[in-house]
């Protein structure tokens, strides 16, 4: 039979069809390719810093054991979407130039903080001078009485940091500016009152023996013969370098070796309290951030003592202070005048009775801040005795 003569049509269908079936066998080829090279990297080695990871086994155990590790990282609170190497979680007091910033190669390794008013210009100079004078502290002072440009006729007032906020106690401008956070580059925070004398008082040498003696809590002691002293522990021992409790009687606590606790052991008082870092985080989180006077805060700072507060907490008799016990709170009018100045205004008060005495009006402020510290203290204890009641995962450690 004769074979019937290709069409033009099928001609073409003939050459599409060989054209569909090379494009087939190069997509199949490149599969088998790919496929190929993915099975070899398999088994591949990969190099690492700290040893060598093969095959695909052993990648996925690296990732799961990467992200294990991951979500047992602490990061800080609000970091958790930044890389951990950008995240500063800690500050200091430290001044920095404007420009040419050079990190200072020694950094200041301890701070003071004192709530001052102008009429105690004096003593607060001698107070700063003995501090700056070492050149390891930082200076930070909170003026309740608003004034701040009168410093500036003192050379340390120039590298000190003013805070300042009218009437506020020294508590309430610790519980809103020295945050642990910020001052967790300091080894020792130094929270004092302005009316301290310290002819007899060495900052350095204070930091040396604290040091020594692993007092996590400390003051200086007080002067028995020019101090206002309400608490015998802190009563000053002329032959004892440091001493940790006291053996007198007070009120009805007789003290001996076996007192384990306040007023006989493990307290300072608070005018003048000294706090390692470690302390002062603990100390920091039991001030009431709506109580201003701290009042009761210094019968429990043992808690803080970062274990026997019958060894942590101590007081200093080599380096030893006065405690003048000025009334300098209670209205910002009082605060700034001088002895003189209020001859003259008790002169005018006796002059014009038809006015309110000003010093009646200081007098009436000051009653009513004692009060509002006595009413504090009431809150404080009574939230305190709540707070032990009400934690079931709390333990008291100085309980029997």
């Amino acid at each position: 039979m004769n074979k019937k003569p290709k069409t033009l049509s099928s001609v073409k269908m003939n050459e599409k069809r060989k054209s569909c079936s090379s494009l087939r066998r190069l997509f199949t080829f490149v599969f088998l390719l790919a496929l190929v090279f993915l099975i070899g990297n398999a088994f591949i080695t990969v190099d690492y810093n700290q040893g060598s990871i093969s095959g695909w086994s052993s990648i996925i155990r690296l990732n799961l054991g990467k992200l294990k590790m991951c979500k047992t990282q602490v990061r800080p609170l609000g970091s958790e979407t930044l890389p951990r190497g950008i995240v500063a979680n800690t500050s200091d007091l430290e001044l920095r130039p404007l420009w040419g910033a050079k990190r200072n190669k020694n950094p200041k390794q301890n701070l003071l903080a004192m709530a001052i008013g102008i009429k105690q210009k004096e003593s607060v100079n001698k107070i700063v001078k003995k501090f700056s004078s070492s050149n390891e502290f930082v200076v930070m002072l909170f003026h309740y009485d608003g004034t701040v440009d009168e410093w500036k006729e003192f050379e340390w007032s120039e590298t000190a940091i003013h805070v300042s906020v009218v009437n506020q106690t020294k508590w309430w401008f610790a519980k809103r500016f020295l945050h642990p956070d910020i001052v967790s580059a300091y080894s020792y925070i130094f929270l004092w009152d302005e009316d301290l004398g310290v002819d007899h008082f060495d900052a350095k040498r204070y930091v040396s023996i604290i040091r020594e003696e692993g007092l996590e809590i400390s003051q200086p002691a007080l002067d028995p013969n020019l101090s206002e002293v309400h608490h015998q522990l802190t009563s000053r021992d002329s032959k004892s370098r440091v001493h940790r409790r006291t053996y007198k009687v007070i009120g009805k606590t007789r003290c001996n070796e076996n007192s384990t606790g306040p007023p006989c052991t493990g307290f300072v008082e608070m005018m003048a309290p000294v706090f390692s870092k470690s302390a002062w985080r603990c100390a920091w989180h039991m001030i009431q951030n709506d109580l201003n006077h701290g009042w009761g805060i210094d019968f429990q700072l043992g808690y803080c003592a970062q274990g026997d507060r019958t060894k942590n907490i101590g007081i200093v008799d080599s380096e030893y202070i006065l405690h003048l016990g000025l009334p300098t709170l209670g209205g910002s009018a009082e605060n700034k005048m001088d002895s003189e100045q209020l001859d003259k205004t008790k002169t005018e008060d006796s002059s014009d009775k038809s006015k309110p005495s000003s010093t009646s009006q200081m007098s009436s402020a000051r009653s009513e801040v004692k009060k509002q510290t006595y009413a504090e203290l009431e809150t404080f204890k009574h939230r305190w005795r709540n707070a032990v009641k009400n934690d079931e995962c709390w333990i008291d450690r100085f309980q029997p």
